[in-house]
């Protein structure tokens, strides 16, 4: 079974697995840990990852990333519509309104989903996962921002589906930081002592995630968490940006943000400029050639400056740290330690702010960008049952406060209850009572929209139903679970109808929940103690119809799961097309040079301008009518190429080879000879082996060499550029018969010469006086008593005496 967690990044997705007895974060075909959350459509295929960030700058209009932001929202989402000019590609409304991606594939204009493209970047993942481990991977936990809703959690769930993959756990990214932090951790508190609250900092590309966790012993629990989806390293990024393009401006006359092109490259310089200038405070150069127009460009910027210019981004650094801190009602000095994660989180003037804000250094004993990676795989770990992992509980919270309203016939409009507070213990369910006559919905949402960085607070209408009032007349209890699963997702899980039944004679009644009254929820654990007459009761379990925000429909899924497939298989013949053409363009350079070169001498010289005249038209031909070929016709043009080359090749080959077979013929000739020597001097070695057989050996041998001469010989007389007189796998043949012939024949062993049974009589002489078998040494002796010997254990170690009387 599999052991995989993924870290999908805005920016860059790491792959961590468990083997080995430790977690390991796996390399892709680049040999980077590093795969960028990127896509790229072409006219015959797609590229992902590393292949699609080459691509960022020629198909630009095809090339998605940043695309982690758009999860389940609507196309008209305000963020959405702000985000679309920023961006090189286009976006478009789908059908169901929410965002789809448009690019060109296969020629075509197509608008793919959000989770459509997700589940092609986790394809890709999974390919790395499984190319790593060399086995199939299914189970994984994935991450996702902590900030996330309800409807982003569920799209990154349907990706995870279309792309193959049995997503275990969405885990929250601060949260998987606090595991791969805490369970290595041997000195933690006993569970009965105060906990050691610990604080992390987690500045990605595109969010700012703070939290503050306890740990004790074999468990760890998160307090509180504050978020700024908002604030990441593509922010100071944008700040470099403009500023450059306005000095273009003004410098070059250069108006950048019209030509997509260039803008993609000047992003990809200021974001190497930031990083330079993290670890250098002195002023340093951006350059770029042919930037527009055939023009340079030169600019310049040093740490102090580009601090100076982020005032506005490093301001809102500590309210969330501020925010985390009241929610946690914590001192700074109850905590331990403020551990700092993420990509952004080397920029040093955020760094002073954090420690600043708590007086203390930071800690950076985690590696910054594997670290959720290395703690999904563990928690994958921990829910696998292939894999045993010390015993750690992860309890997490609910980041929103998660309210129900349902229509209130007794208040005359609607009722409300919240029921997951914010920082509420999740996963968790909860079961509500109440007291209905007929189906009835209730409608969850958050009941705070404004610290949502979401528009619409609904998470989704649940319609209960075939609820039907007692055989009485009166409403019907109905017990109500709603959960926050593992996902962070919240469901109303399951609904049950509690009947009331008639008492038969001489039953013993049972007790039940004093009623309530009608409309109102009452939560499981808070049902009255207080007695009514008894009676019996039966519970009947209701249908739900769920109404989710975004929710892709189990066909949809399905198609896109098709979809896929298909556009899998299209990459798969596209990479097999164009190794075959590789394999072609590869032979004509490699024979090219071997021709004057390596294989000069097994080639006549009208036969090399042959050969040289048809490598330099199939070159040509590649780059022609050979550019955009199918796959058969390049497999068909290089057996064309090797029908010429590979008889030069192989004279090549057996003059190489020819001399070793000869000597390994010649070894096995005199071997067998000094043996024929040896039995005709009658060595006693040899002595026992039969005449006439040895004559065939003699025979064997004396042809073997008389064979070797005359083929050597031969050979000596041809060119190099001819048909060897003798190949390789004769000469080997050759060798193989003379062994099968002779090795039978002298390799017989000396029959063995039995000892006679009155010999071995005397040999066992008498013992003590008495005849029979020697003594074990160290045993006891046999005897007047009857007593025998102690026998020796099959390890040779002697078993214990025993005392006869």
């Amino acid at each position: 079974m599999s052991v995989v967690g993924i870290d999908v990044g805005f920016q860059s997705c790491y792959v961590a697995v468990a083997r080995a007895g430790g977690i390991e974060t796996v390399a892709n075909e680049y040999s980077d840990r590093n795969t960028p959350a990127c896509v790229s459509f072409g006219p015959r295929n797609r590229s992902i990852g590393a292949a699609a960030k080459g691509q960022v700058v020629t198909n630009c209009k095809n090339t998605v990333q940043g695309f982690k932001r758009f999860h389940g929202r609507a196309f008209s989402d305000p963020y959405v519509q702000s985000a679309k000019s920023s961006l090189v590609y286009d976006l478009a409304q789908l059908p169901s309104g929410s965002t789809g991606i448009k690019v060109m594939y296969m020629e075509e204009e197509k608008v793919f989903s959000i989770e459509q493209v997700t589940a092609m970047l986790l394809t890709k993942l999974k390919e790395t996962a499984e190319t790593a481990m060399k086995k199939p991977v299914a189970d994984c936990v994935i991450s996702v921002p902590s900030f996330y809703t309800d409807a982003e959690r569920r799209s990154v769930i349907d990706a995870a589906q279309i792309a193959g993959l049995n997503c275990l756990r969405l885990m929250n990214e601060t949260t998987a930081v606090t595991l791969a932090y805490g369970i290595y951790k041997q000195d933690l508190p006993a569970p009965e002592e105060k906990p050691r609250n610990v604080v992390f900092v987690d500045l990605g590309h595109s969010g700012y995630q703070v939290s503050i966790c306890a740990f004790n012993k074999g468990k760890l629990k998160m307090l509180a968490s504050a978020s700024d989806a908002a604030l990441g390293g593509k922010d100071f990024d944008e700040v470099l940006v403009n500023h450059f393009c306005e000095e273009f401006g003004k410098k070059y006359k250069l108006d950048v943000k019209t030509k997509p092109r260039a803008l993609v490259r000047l992003y990809q310089e200021c974001e190497k400029l930031k990083k330079l200038m993290s670890a250098n405070s002195s002023d340093l150069p951006l350059n770029i050639e042919c930037f527009m127009n055939d023009i340079d460009v030169t600019g310049k910027l040093n740490r102090g400056h580009f601090e100076e210019m982020c005032a506005g981004l490093l301001a809102k650094v500590e309210a969330p740290l501020r925010s985390v801190m009241e929610q946690a009602k914590l001192k700074k000095e109850d905590l331990y330690a403020v551990e700092i994660v993420g990509g952004a989180s080397r920029i040093p003037a955020v760094k002073e702010r954090v420690s600043k804000f708590f007086g203390k250094e930071l800690s950076m004993t985690l590696n910054a960008d594997e670290a959720v990676a290395r703690g999904c795989a563990l928690q994958c770990a921990i829910l696998s049952p292939a894999f045993k992992v010390r015993e750690f509980s992860i309890t997490d919270v609910v980041p929103y406060p998660i309210s129900l309203k349902w229509n209130s016939a007794a208040e005359e409009g609607l009722s409300d209850c919240e029921v997951f507070p914010k920082n509420h213990a999740a996963p968790f369910s909860k079961v509500l009572t109440f007291y209905r006559r007929e189906p009835f919905s209730l409608e969850a949402y958050y009941n705070n929209p404004k610290e949502l960085p979401y528009p619409d607070p609904t998470i989704g209408q649940f319609m209960v139903q075939k609820v039907v009032p007692q055989a009485n007349g009166e409403s019907s209890k109905v017990k109500v679970k709603v959960r926050v699963n593992v996902h962070g997702v919240f469901s109303v899980s399951s609904a049950s109808l509690v009947e009331v039944l008639k008492p038969t004679e001489g039953e013993e009644p049972m007790e039940t929940d004093l009623a309530g009254k009608e409309d109102e929820p009452y939560l499981w654990d808070q049902s009255s103690s207080a007695k009514k007459p008894k009676v019996k009761t039966k519970t009947v379990e209701l249908p739900i119809e769920n109404s989710l925000r975004w929710q892709l429909t189990n066909d949809t899924v399905n198609l896109f799961v098709e979809n896929e497939g298909k556009m899998i298989m299209q990459d798969k013949l596209e990479k097999e097309r164009n190794d075959a053409k590789n394999n072609v363009e590869e032979y004509v350079y490699d024979m090219r040079d071997k021709l004057h070169g390596l294989l000069e001498k097994f080639v006549s010289e009208s036969d090399r301008d042959t050969f040289s005249l048809r490598l330099e038209d199939t070159e040509n031909w590649l780059y022609e009518d050979g550019e955009d070929q199918q796959k058969q016709v390049y497999i068909d043009k290089l057996a064309e190429l090797k029908k010429l080359g590979q008889p030069i090749q192989e004279r090549y080959n057996e003059a190489e080879e020819r001399p070793k077979a000869f000597d390994e013929l010649g070894k096995h000739i005199q071997q067998f000879m000094k043996i024929v020597e040896a039995y005709k001097t009658k060595e006693e070695q040899y002595e026992h082996l039969d005449e006439l057989e040895m004559l065939k050996v003699d025979k064997q041998v004396n042809d073997a060499m008389i064979w070797m001469n005359s083929k050597m010989n031969a050979q000596s007389k041809h060119n190099l550029n001819q048909e060897p007189a003798v190949k390789v796998r004769e000469i080997q043949a050759k060798t193989k018969e003379l062994d099968s012939a002779c090795n039978p024949i002298v390799s017989k062993s000396k029959p063995k010469v039995e000892v006679p049974k009155d010999e071995k009589a005397e040999q066992n002489g008498p013992v003590n006086g008495q005849e029979g078998t020697e003594a074990q040494p160290g045993s006891p002796e046999k005897g007047a008593a009857g007593g025998t010997a102690a026998p020796e254990s099959a390890e040779g170690n002697k078993l214990p005496e025993m005392d006869i009387d």
